[in-house]
């Protein structure tokens, strides 16, 4: 098996890369990804405070900086790549996302059938009034 310096988990300081370097130490690693969490948040206040965007953009806006700020956080953090010995953190991620994903379809879909199915409010005043 060849290692790949190219496709190391920020932090992994245990592999030296093709220069001969050593790869960033963990505290620079988190500070960087701090710092890029900080700064992805702070741009998603702005966009959601200010005038300067199309109405319609801002929402658009906040979906792609959530999408760069999970990004950040699976390699900063919890140091997800795609080397080799990482298919079990990348399958347990996938596995994870798609139980949240049933999870939040499964509530929309039964929220929905409720609301289809409740009694109106008019109906039910009748009901009461009878009694």
């Amino acid at each position: 098996m060849t290692d790949a310096p190219y496709d190391l988990a920020p932090g992994d300081v245990s592999i030296f890369g093709k220069a001969g370097r050593m790869a960033a130490s963990g505290v620079g690693i988190y500070t960087i990804g701090l710092v890029l969490a900080v700064i992805l948040t702070a741009t998603s206040f702005w966009v959601a405070n200010t005038s300067l965007l199309w109405a319609l953009g801002v929402p658009m806006g906040l979906v792609v900086l959530a999408i760069a700020q999970m990004g950040v956080h699976l390699v900063f953090f919890l140091q997800i790549t795609t080397a080799p010995d990482n298919t079990n953190n990348v399958l347990a991620l996938a596995f994870g996302v798609l139980i949240v994903f049933l999870v939040v379809i499964g509530s929309l879909w039964i929220m929905t059938d409720l609301n289809t199915n409740m009694m109106s409010s008019p109906e039910l005043m009748n009901m009461q009034m009878q009694h």
